[in-house]
């Protein structure tokens, strides 16, 4: 493989949103790690015909010596040098919506909590001139156990990174929508410039310049994203197959368009079947879209949110956050959760993107289990596309990464 573009190692890389919008400011994927099956079929399904990175499953399996057959062979193949290393760890553990829904137990006890090591352990055998790290805002407050110091998990994270002999790391609190993302969305983004690289250090800009400015245009409202693809016939038969209208905004021109082809009414349409709802939840969320989200007391329940999906910005600025559960937003005008393919679409992933793996499934085996570092879990399409980071973001990073890097 002659090194004509940049090139990158996504650790942690999920269904493949960071590395898709990196493949898309032309970084070249080297190397992908994810564990999970179904993500990773996902990611191997949809890179297949323009790439092929090597795929590890266990970022563990990264030993000293791996590292460094790999470190020859790409050698031997004209790469000499490794320009970027990205990864969010796992953050479920980090998360205490995550925690509060399943499990009482203290983040210490929680094997994915410190995967983190072994991306700095990554970082430190492969020397990349850049890397990027990316997780969730409930990072910073986090503590390893109740009686723990607040912000102690963020303080070893922070430090475990900044610490990484020969680089300088900057951290920054990101939100996607300043990065053309229909989400509020904040993201703790740790960015290191190998010392050797043109270092910057520009104050009062993200990450002190290692991240783009933040874009200064409005956010499109829902439906400019995702208002072609209601269908009023989806009862019929709990799926859409074909486009049910042509693009009706750029954007969704955009998400439409496969190399020279924009897909059409008619055209055949990906990930958008429906969830079948009882009468009485069908019930509950026309009152809930008739009533400015309000939900009557005999319809309450316990669930930890649920939230119509804003039809247009109240504020101008997003104020929702894709999750992993397809119910915690009901659609603006019809009475349902969303679809796979709209929640890609709030994620930024071009309808091209096919996710595989079961559509959703149950609380407790999408959680897993403590003891096995939740490595046997399932990750539903929807979880995929929640864990993921937002094509639109993971673009602009890219863009401003190979400024940096020229």
């Amino acid at each position: 493989m002659a090194n004509k573009n940049l090139n990158f190692i996504d650790l942690f890389g999920g269904c493949g949103g960071l590395s898709l919008g990196l493949e898309q400011a032309g970084f070249e994927p080297l190397l992908f790690n994810e564990i999970n099956s179904s993500a990773r079929f996902t990611y191997k399904e949809n890179i297949k015909h323009r790439f092929d990175p090597i795929i590890i499953e266990d970022v563990k399996t990264l030993t000293s010596n791996k590292i460094d057959e790999l470190k020859s062979e790409w050698k031997a193949n004209g790469i000499k040098d490794i320009d970027l290393i990205a990864g969010g760890p796992p953050c479920w553990g980090y998360s205490n919506i995550g925690i509060r829904r399943t499990f009482k137990t203290d983040k210490v006890n929680i094997g994915t909590n410190h995967l983190y090591k072994h991306m700095a352990r990554v970082i430190e055998a492969i020397e990349p001139k850049m890397f990027l790290f990316e997780n969730v805002r409930g990072l910073l407050n986090a503590r390893w156990t109740s009686d723990g110091e607040k912000s102690e998990i963020w303080n070893d994270v922070r430090n475990t990174f900044q610490s990484i002999d020969g680089y300088t790391a900057e951290p920054d609190l990101v939100y996607c929508y300043d990065y053309g993302v229909p989400q509020n969305r904040p993201r703790i983004i740790i960015v290191g410039i190998r010392d050797d690289i043109n270092n910057i250090n520009e104050l009062n800009k993200p990450c002190n310049g290692r991240l783009p400015d933040k874009s200064s245009k409005s956010i499109p409202n829902i439906k400019d994203w995702i208002g072609d693809l209601v269908d009023p016939e989806y009862r019929l038969t709990l799926t859409t197959s074909k486009y049910p209208t042509n693009a009706q905004s750029e954007i969704q021109k955009e998400f439409r368009t496969h190399g020279d082809k924009i897909f059409k009414k008619g055209d055949s349409l990906s990930n958008h079947d429906y969830s079948k709802h009882k009468q009485e939840i069908i019930e509950k969320f026309q009152y809930m879209i008739n009533n400015d989200g309000q939900i009557p007391e005999n319809m309450k329940t316990k669930k930890f949110s649920q939230r119509v999906l804003p039809e247009f910005w109240k504020n101008g600025k997003p104020n929702i956050t894709v999750t992993s559960l397809p119910d915690d937003y009901v659609h603006y005008s019809q009475p349902r959760s969303l679809t796979v393919r709209e929640w890609a679409r709030l994620q930024t992933f071009p309808d091209s993107f096919i996710f595989h793996g079961p559509r959703t499934t149950g609380g407790r085996r999408r959680a897993g289990e403590p003891g096995d570092m939740f490595e046997k879990r399932e990750i539903p399409q929807y979880t995929q596309i929640g864990n993921a980071v937002p094509v639109k973001m993971a673009y602009k990073f890219g863009k401003h990464f190979t400024k940096i890097l020229s």
